[in-house]
C-alpha cells in the first residue's frame, strides 16, 4: 500500500470523526433544553409546587404512554388521528400546490382567484366550525375539510410566490430552446420554485397538525383526543406529545428532502 493511500485513509477517517462529532454536539444541544425542561418539571411536581392533579409529571405520563400501548388503545386512536391528517394534507395541499403554480402563472388567474383566497385566508379557522359543522355534520367528512382548508393556504401562497420570484431571463432562455407550456412547468417553474414550495409543505404540515386538534374537539368519537377523559391530565399529556413528535417527525423528513434536493443552492451558513 502506497503512502498516499494512507494518507488518504487516514484523512478519512480523521473526517468522519469530525463528522460523528459535530452531530453529536447538534444532537446535544437539540436535546438540552427538552430534557432540561422535563427534569425540572419532574422536581417541582415531586415536591408539590405543581399539582400533580392539574400537571401531572413526566414520570407519570411516561407510565400511562406504555399503558396505552400494551393494551393497543393508543395506536387504535392514534391511526385514525393520522389518517384524518393525511388525507386532509393530501386534499388540502394538493389543491394548494395546484392552484399557486396556476395562479403564479397565469395573471388572469390571479385577478379572479387570489382576492377571494386571500379573503378566505384571513377568516379564522375556528369562526367557520360551526358552518362545517352544519353543512356536513360530526362525521369524518367535515374533520378532514377543515383539515384541507388549513393546510390549503401556505402551499398555495408559497407555490405563487416561488413561480412569480422566477429570474424573467430563465424564461427567455426557455423561449430560445423551444420549450413548450409542458416543458416550461417541469423543467423551468416547478424546479425553480421548488425552495418555496417545500417550505409551504413544512408549514402546511405544521397548520395540518394544529388543524387536526380542532377537527377532532367537533366531537369525535375517535382519535387521540377521544383519549382524554375528565382530570386525567396524564392521558392528556400522552396526547399532545404525540401531537409534538408527529409534527417534528415530518418537518424534519421534509427538511431531509430539502437537504437532498437543493444542493445546488448556495446557501449561508452561520
Amino acid at each position: 500500500m502506497s503512502t498516499v493511500t494512507i494518507t488518504q485513509s487516514k484523512a478519512n477517517t480523521i473526517k468522519k470523526k469530525k463528522t460523528n462529532s459535530t452531530r453529536g454536539i447538534i444532537l446535544f444541544r437539540a436535546l438540552f433544553l427538552p430534557i432540561a425542561f422535563l427534569i425540572l418539571w419532574e422536581i417541582v411536581t415531586r415536591i408539590g409546587i405543581l399539582p400533580s392533579l392539574l400537571f401531572s409529571s413526566p414520570s407519570l405520563i411516561l407510565i400511562r404512554a406504555m399503558d396505552l400501548i400494551a393494551t393497543g388503545k393508543l395506536w387504535s386512536h392514534m391511526e385514525i388521528s393520522l389518517v384524518r391528517a393525511l388525507l386532509g394534507f393530501l386534499l388540502g395541499g394538493g389543491l394548494g400546490l395546484l392552484f399557486g403554480v396556476i395562479v403564479g402563472m397565469n395573471r388572469k388567474s390571479e385577478h379572479y382567484l387570489n382576492p377571494s383566497f386571500q379573503m378566505i385566508h384571513t377568516v379564522p379557522l375556528l369562526a367557520i366550525t360551526p358552518l362545517f359543522i352544519l353543512w356536513f355534520g360530526f362525521g369524518e367528512l367535515s374533520k378532514v375539510l377543515l383539515i384541507s382548508l388549513g393546510s390549503f393556504f401556505p402551499l398555495y401562497m408559497q407555490a405563487f410566490l416561488g413561480i412569480r420570484n422566477i429570474d424573467n431571463k430563465l424564461f427567455e432562455v426557455a423561449k430560445v430552446m423551444e420549450y413548450n407550456r409542458f416543458h416550461q412547468i417541469t423543467r423551468l417553474m416547478l424546479p425553480s420554485a421548488l425552495p418555496n414550495i417545500l417550505l409551504g409543505v413544512r408549514l402546511s404540515l405544521s397548520v395540518t397538525w394544529m388543524c387536526l386538534v380542532a377537527a377532532e374537539l367537533l366531537g369525535a368519537d375517535r382519535g387521540i383526543q377521544d383519549a382524554r377523559s375528565f382530570m386525567q391530565t396524564d392521558t392528556v399529556f400522552v396526547g399532545i406529545i404525540i401531537f409534538a413528535l408527529a409534527g417534528k417527525f415530518s418537518d424534519s423528513f421534509v427538511r431531509f428532502l430539502e437537504q437532498r434536493s437543493l444542493k445546488w443552492q448556495d446557501n449561508f451558513k452561520a
